[in-house]
C-alpha cells in the first residue's frame, strides 16, 4: 500500500478527496472545474493503483469502501500537513506572500470582494480566493475547514466557532415600485403578511430570521415561490410576483429609485449583523489574521453600515 499511495499523483488524491465529500462525480467536477469524465478517469487511476474498489454505488449514491475510507483519512492528513507547512513558510515571509480563501453565504457577495479587493491592493503578494454558496454549502466547507474564515449572517450553533460582528446587516422589506403598497405609510405586519411572498431556500438565514420575527407575532405567510438567489427573488418581485425580504446590502440605490421600494412595515428592519467566523482552535495563517483584522476596523468605511 506505501508504494502504492507513492506512486498516486497529489492532484489524484484532491479529486478522490472531493469526490468523498460531496458525495457526487458531477458535483466534484464542478467544484474542481473539470469535466467529469477527467474526474472519473483519474479516480479509475487512483483505484487501479490502490488495488481496491474506493466506491461503491448503491442505486443512483455511491458510498465509500473500507479501503476509501482509510484512503480519505490519509488523503486529508495529508493535506492537513502540507497546509501546515505552507502556513509555516507563510508567516516566515510575513505579508509578502501567502494564501486567502474565504467562504460567504450568496448575500454576502455583495460587498466581501469591495473589501478583498482592497486587502489584496494593500498587500499584492497575497493570492486570494472566494468561494460563495448558499447557508447549507458553507456551513459544510465550515464543518470541513476547508477555507481560512467564512461570512456568515448567523453564527452556526452546531459547531464551536470563533465569531466576530463586523458589519450591521438589515433586513428589508420590499415591492416593486408600482405596489399597492409601496407608497403606503405605517403597514401593520398582518398587512404585509397577506401578500404573497418569495422565499430564499429553507435553511437561508435570511428566510430564518423572516419566520422568527412572524411568529413571534403569530402569524405566518404564504410562500408563493422558493428562489435559490437574492437576483431572482429581486426579479420575480419586479415581475409583480410578490413581496419579499432581503438584506439591505443586497438593494443599491439605483434600484430602489428605478424598479424597487423598500416598504414601511412596522417591526422592520429586522437588526441582524455580519460575522466572520472561524473553527474554535484553528490556527489562522498570517494572511487569515490580517484580513479578520482588517475587516473588524474598517469594513464600514468601505461597505456602509447597509442603512
Amino acid at each position: 500500500m506505501r508504494s502504492a499511495v507513492r506512486r498516486s499523483t497529489f492532484r489524484q488524491l484532491e479529486i478522490f478527496e472531493a469526490v468523498a465529500r460531496l458525495g457526487s462525480f458531477r458535483r466534484a467536477a464542478e467544484a474542481l472545474f473539470l469535466s467529469q469524465p477527467t474526474v472519473s478517469m483519474q479516480v479509475r487511476k487512483l483505484t487501479d493503483t490502490v488495488g481496491l474498489p474506493l466506491f461503491e454505488q448503491v442505486g443512483k449514491k455511491i458510498f465509500l469502501t473500507d479501503a476509501g475510507r482509510e484512503l480519505l483519512t490519509t488523503a486529508r492528513e495529508i493535506f492537513g500537513h502540507l497546509g501546515r507547512f505552507e502556513m509555516a513558510i507563510n508567516d516566515m515571509k510575513g505579508l509578502q506572500s501567502g494564501s486567502l480563501c474565504i467562504a460567504v453565504v450568496s448575500t454576502a457577495k455583495f460587498f466581501v470582494p469591495r473589501l478583498l479587493g482592497v486587502f489584496c491592493q494593500r498587500h499584492p503578494g497575497i493570492e486570494a480566493a472566494l468561494k460563495v454558496s448558499n447557508r447549507e454549502r458553507i456551513l459544510e466547507r465550515l464543518a470541513e475547514n476547508q477555507d481560512d474564515l467564512y461570512i456568515l449572517g448567523e453564527p452556526p450553533d452546531e459547531f464551536e466557532v470563533e465569531s466576530r460582528i463586523f458589519l450591521p446587516n438589515l433586513l428589508v422589506p420590499f415591492a416593486a415600485i408600482n405596489h399597492p403598497l409601496a407608497h403606503e405609510r405605517r403597514i401593520s405586519l398582518s398587512r404585509f403578511a397577506e401578500e404573497p411572498f418569495l422565499m430564499r431556500e429553507p435553511g437561508s438565514g435570511t428566510r430564518m430570521a423572516t419566520e422568527r420575527l412572524l411568529r413571534a407575532h403569530g402569524l405566518s405567510v404564504r410562500v408563493r415561490m422558493e428562489l435559490g438567489s437574492n437576483e431572482a427573488i429581486k426579479q420575480a418581485v419586479i415581475g409583480g410576483m410578490g413581496v419579499s425580504v432581503l438584506s439591505r446590502h443586497t438593494l443599491p440605490s439605483e434600484e430602489l429609485a428605478r424598479s424597487v421600494a423598500v416598504l414601511d412595515v412596522e417591526h422592520f428592519p429586522i437588526e441582524r449583523a455580519w460575522y466572520v467566523v472561524y473553527p474554535r482552535g484553528k490556527r489562522l495563517s498570517r494572511a487569515a489574521e490580517a484580513f479578520r483584522a482588517y475587516i473588524l476596523a474598517e469594513a464600514a468605511q468601505f461597505v456602509g453600515t447597509g442603512v
